[in-house]
């Protein structure tokens, strides 16, 4: 498969499982795999794990990718919610065709574009995210993945697999 698949994730605090559990999924169906940040350069994961930033997400043309998908983490709270230059690069995805994903905390910074009003999505099972899904007017739902035809959102590290397998499948 000849895709490529755009991770983002926080500058620091990111979820290992929900970084390296579907990054391994998509590798393995031959999908290439960039991660970014707002910074370039080793990222530190809330357990201690690494992640090389590979590009400043803002800085590189989303046509390139297939899809772009938003990582949870404690530090995705702190840095990329209400991000407006993550919003506006997620919506630019969306209006390019590119598929759009958050797994955890992430799904959060998908549902702050609004792309997902009126619709149903999914996130870590705790009130804050919950919460933020639906002042967003999206339906929270209990489940590993919530997959439509242009985004995709998970709950978390139990889901982090079925995440990077529902991503492979809608990259086919």
């Amino acid at each position: 498969m000849n895709k490529k698949v755009l991770f983002i994730i926080p500058p620091e605090r990111f979820n290992e499982d929900e970084c390296f559990h579907p990054q391994d999924i998509l590798e393995q169906a031959g999908v290439e795999v960039t991660i970014a940040s707002t910074i370039v350069g080793e990222i530190t994961g809330d357990y201690e794990g690494k992640a090389n930033s590979e590009a400043i997400f803002s800085d590189t043309a989303v046509n390139q990718y297939d899809a772009v998908a938003v990582i949870g983490g404690s530090g995705t709270i702190d840095h990329l919610w209400g991000n407006e230059a993550l919003i506006s690069y997620l919506k630019q995805a969306h209006e390019q065709q590119v598929l759009v994903a958050g797994i955890c905390a992430g799904s959060v910074s998908v549902v702050e574009t609004g792309l997902l009003a009126g619709r149903a999505a999914t996130c870590y099972p705790v009130d804050v995210m919950i919460n933020a899904l639906k002042n967003n007017n999206v339906e929270y739902i209990t489940e590993h993945v919530v997959a439509h035809n242009d985004i995709i959102t998970s709950d978390g590290p139990d889901g982090a697999k079925a995440f990077g397998h529902s991503l492979v499948e809608a990259l086919r």
